[in-house]
């Protein structure tokens, strides 16, 4: 009997990793990975640019995007980067049409079996418009921020809908996620909760003092956050806690727009030299942090199930969070961590009791018990694209 031909798939990502942002979308690039290693899978990643229009195209802030390859080899995967143009603030709903004209371009000539669009806008409604070209099912997946932002923008909502109600399947990173979707009229039959992976062999418990050691921290008790310096995180509340955790110190891992704010905040509440700001860290770098921290506090106003979340409980360090996205299916008892409202009050309550009966690393990583796992993510993945195609 003749083996079957591979399942042919056309990822669509404008979240994805390259020369200039090696940090950007790395856990989409992670699962793309797990899917390509998945037997009977033929993967083609698109990974469009989007650039403003001349002359803004030429501002330095956009000089290492000119110059990325149009196709390379990412970390073994082929991955093509056609431009599109994008116009900052005011354009977003004109990107699905965009995206969708520059991966045609980029895939002309070639055959897929089905589409699969790694974020909801302008990924989704760009997948749908290729889809349609190609005349192909297509599949959707929801984050965090494509949802709680585009999904209620009404420039883009629309587009959003649309795609949700064509799509072959749905996929989302938690099943409060998926409720999220459900809330704005997705129908939730349509949705498998697809979990989020980890590399166990990078991100596991080890000793705090070797990792402070290492990292040049002394032992006064320590507290973090991993992610970008916007409103969104929350960085701003944990600041204001301070003043309630003397002696703790407050690492902010991340670059984005707030740094300027946070650092006057910080000296406005004479906290300042308990504030430290070490910049973008390096994925490699990260599972050390981790180890370092007594607490990753993290109040974010939205979240789907943040990558980080999991790499700190996987650390052994138990994290301290809003109620947002998936949070409930990781703090599933005290060992994990605290859901804290988003005030500064009762985000140095959480601090508190953490420090006050810090767990073992190797229990708290144990609650999340085998959960979450590249390998497991590229088997769901391959056999939800199956499904869409028909195989």
């Amino acid at each position: 009997m003749p083996a079957a031909s591979p399942l042919r798939v056309l990822s669509i990502t404008t979240l994805f990793p390259d020369a200039a942002r090696p940090n950007f979308g790395l856990f989409v690039e992670k699962s793309l990975r797990a899917l390509a290693a998945q037997p009977g899978i033929g993967l083609t990643v698109v990974a469009p640019v989007g650039l403003p229009p001349f002359p803004l195209s030429l501002h330095k802030r956009y000089r290492a995007l000119r110059e990325l390859p149009r196709t390379e080899s990412w970390n073994g995967l082929t991955v093509l980067r056609p431009r599109f143009t994008l116009i900052p603030r005011v354009g977003a709903r004109f990107n699905p049409a965009k995206v969708a004209r520059a991966v045609l371009s980029a895939v002309s000539g070639q055959e897929f079996d089905v589409i699969d669009a790694q974020f909801f806008y302008p990924d989704g409604p760009a997948a749908m418009r290729v889809a349609d070209a190609l005349g192909l099912p297509f599949s959707i997946k929801a984050r965090g921020a494509d949802i709680s932002h585009f999904g209620h923008d009404r420039a883009t909502a629309p587009q959003l809908l649309a795609a949700a109600d064509r799509a072959g399947g749905l996929l989302a990173v938690s099943s409060a996620m998926r409720d999220d979707m459900a809330a704005i009229g997705i129908d939730s039959a349509k949705i498998s909760v697809h979990y989020t992976g980890i590399d166990g062999a990078r991100f596991s418990p080890g000793d705090r003092t070797s990792a402070r050691a290492a990292l040049g921290m002394d032992d006064a008790p320590a507290i973090l956050t991993v992610g970008a310096l916007i409103p969104r995180k929350g960085q701003a509340l944990v600041i204001e806690a301070l003043p309630a955790l003397p002696g703790v110190h407050y690492w902010l891992a991340g670059s984005g727009e707030e740094e300027s704010r946070y650092r006057l905040l910080a000296a406005r509440l004479g906290v300042d030299t308990r504030v430290h700001f070490p910049g973008s860290v390096a994925n490699a770098d990260l599972p050390q942090l981790y180890r370092a921290a007594d607490a990753v506090v993290m109040p974010s106003a939205s979240e789907g199930l943040a990558n980080a979340w999991v790499e700190a409980l996987a650390c052994g360090t138990p994290i301290v969070i809003s109620d947002a996205g998936g949070a409930a299916e990781l703090i599933t008892s005290p060992i994990a961590g605290r859901i804290v409202e988003r005030t500064p009050g009762a985000i140095a309550s959480a601090v508190q009791a953490v420090l006050a009966r810090a767990p073992s690393p190797v229990d708290v990583a144990a609650t999340l018990g085998g959960r979450f796992d590249w390998d497991r993510n590229g088997r769901e993945l391959a056999a939800h694209l199956r499904r869409c195609a028909g195989r």
